[in-house]
């Protein structure tokens, strides 16, 4: 990594010279600066956190860690995003993105520089590898997410368990017995990804308090993908009546394969979605649904960061209570 008193010989100044230039507190002259300038440029020099803390001064930028994958429900992670957005820029805060495939050593690069005074991490997994990095280098930071091990951690997220267990209360409170959970594709469990594997067990865990027979299969979202699923599951439980779907994609395909097959929601087939409240209203009929404000998620990971960079004490983990709107396509099971 590039020194400050490498920087110096590279322009032949003093090291307090590019001090003096970065913080801005002495004036320097035009072409002494723009030596240092140069010299930073090309030897690609970054103040260090260290340097701005003696420097008296913040970046007053907020690193965010946005995921790129094809498994995410992209419109979700931008109402987050933009609220993160919103809510710093109220605190006199500017957003840096930076995409979640450049992993932990993003996030050490960030440290190091100084880039930003703090980090928001999205899309955590359980035993996600950037949070050793998080603790190695003290980072301030908040996460929109709650891994396996929260300690020492400023956590947000939605109660996903929580959701899980309101789809199971509610179905088993219509009298259905038999229920699949039209789940995300098999990597997202495989990356063992928080909100898709708290959700599917907070609703085992409900369905099994009240005797539900319950099939979880996996689903790339694809009309094709939700066939085989549905396909699936009536083959090993054909008299299942109802379907929790926690995948924005299979919903569409879901509703059509069960009109085709001569199955009428509500009447024939209950559905209850894990989605936002506007996706939910879309569909024909309207979609019973358990949501939670994403735009909170946002604005709270924000506070939180503050809150860390003032030293002000936070709740380590803070969970949003889901909420479940009765629409059209859940009613009482078929009698048999």
């Amino acid at each position: 990594m590039v020194t400050l008193a490498e920087v110096a010989k590279h322009a032949g100044v003093s090291a307090s010279t590019v001090s003096y230039v970065l913080s801005g507190k002495r004036s320097i002259s035009t072409p002494t600066r723009e030596r240092v300038e140069k010299a930073i440029s090309e030897l690609g020099y970054h103040p260090n956190a260290g340097a701005r803390a003696l420097a008296g001064k913040r970046s007053h930028i907020i690193a965010l860690v946005v995921p790129l994958r094809t498994d995410v429900y992209v419109p979700i992670m931008m109402e987050i995003a933009i609220s993160v957005t919103v809510a710093a820029r109220s605190h006199g805060y500017d957003v840096l993105l930076i995409t979640n495939d450049e992993g932990p050593e993003g996030l050490r690069r960030v440290a190091a520089s100084g880039l930003a005074d703090g980090v928001i991490l999205m899309d955590v997994e359980l035993d996600d590898a950037r949070i050793p990095v998080l603790r190695e280098t003290g980072t301030h930071a908040a996460l929109i997410g709650l891994p396996a091990d929260s300690r020492g951690l400023a956590c947000v997220d939605h109660d996903f368990a929580g959701a899980g267990a309101l789809c199971a209360e509610h179905l088993a409170d219509l009298g259905h017995q038999d229920i699949a959970f039209i789940g995300y594709a098999p990597g997202v469990y495989q990356r063992h990804a928080g909100y898709a594997e708290r959700t599917l067990s907070g609703f085992r865990e409900r369905a099994a308090q009240r005797g539900l027979r319950v099939l979880h299969r996996p689903c790339e979202g694809s009309y094709e993908s939700t066939a085989g699923a549905l396909s699936r599951i009536l083959a090993d439980r054909p008299d299942t009546t109802g379907f929790v779907v926690q995948n924005e994609g299979a919903i569409g395909p879901l509703l059509s394969l069960l009109r085709t097959s001569g199955r009428v929601v509500p009447e024939d087939a209950s559905v209850v979605a894990l989605c936002p409240d506007p996706l939910a209203e879309q569909y024909s009929p309207r979609l019973t649904a358990v949501t939670g404000p994403a735009h909170e998620l946002g604005r709270q990971a924000v506070e939180l960061v503050m809150n860390r960079l003032d030293d002000r004490p936070t709740a380590e983990v803070s969970l949003l209570t889901p909420v479940l709107t009765p629409r059209e396509s859940s009613g009482p099971a078929p009698v048999r």
